[in-house]
């Protein structure tokens, strides 16, 4: 199985840009257009481009989703969105604008049951998404730590129609620092479901580590990259090839 290299788009105001932790107050923006910058994704030949509404995962609604709609309908590549998919009703929302797979973040710890829901109707279509500082998870755009295991949590969405599992280190989200192998490994070891890892990637040969990481045979779907790639630390093309490593 080769990895996927999932390019970020966080999209805040209509611009792209990268938080540090998570934290808004540590914001750059990267361009102004978030549709240009999908399609440099695009014609550089990524399969999957992850787009997160920032302005949704605060304050809720679909403020992004007319931005969203044309990314999806300006690329061929399948787009996987998250931030403030709370409800059934945001996620047909994000459907009908286009989207591949939704993302569900805090209300899938807070209401597991929309997962069960989102699984059951729409099957490969919902991932869940865990951020965590080490072990912890948290919610609510980081801010609130819930004392849940992130292995535990893992383990209750490691069900039939859950598409992914997007494991997000958050201590080392937008810091370029290498990614947190040791929070992915008893993730893999645990479930399943394809497992996502965010956060971190500093390099391609970041990417490569985690093209090459095996626990019982079982590897990483994929690894979402935003900082490092609008940096200019590798290109698109040197970020597929180092996903497609295999031992």
């Amino acid at each position: 199985m080769t990895m996927d290299l999932y390019p970020a788009i966080d999209v805040r105001d209509g611009k792209v840009v990268q938080l540090q932790q998570g934290d808004y107050d540590r914001e750059t923006v990267y361009d102004d257009d978030p549709v240009a910058v999908a399609r440099s994704f695009d014609r550089a030949g990524v399969r999957w481009i992850h787009v997160v509404d920032l302005d949704a995962a605060r304050h809720g609604g679909n403020p992004n989703l007319s931005v969203i709609a044309a990314v999806c309908a300006a690329v061929a590549a399948r787009i996987q969105t998250g931030g403030g998919v709370r409800s059934l009703e945001d996620a047909l929302a994000r459907f009908n604008a286009g989207v591949a797979r939704v993302v569900v973040g805090s209300a899938a710890v807070e209401h597991p049951e929309l997962v069960d829901e989102l699984a059951a109707s729409h099957p490969d279509r919902v991932a869940v998404g865990l951020d965590a500082r080490g072990s912890d998870v948290a919610i609510h755009g980081w801010a609130d730590a819930t004392g849940t295991d992130l292995v535990a949590l893992a383990k209750r969405f490691d069900r039939p129609g859950v598409g992914a599992l997007v494991v997000t280190d958050i201590g080392r989200d937008g810091m370029l620092g290498g990614p947190g192998i040791e929070q992915l490994e008893p993730v893999l070891a645990a479930v399943d479901a394809p497992v996502i890892a965010s956060g971190g990637v500093s390099s391609a040969d970041d990417l490569r580590r985690l093209a090459l990481l095996h626990v019982d045979g079982r590897r990483l779907a994929g690894a979402i990259a935003g900082t490092s790639i609008y940096e200019g630390r590798f290109t698109i093309a040197e970020g597929i090839a180092a996903c497609s490593l295999s031992a």
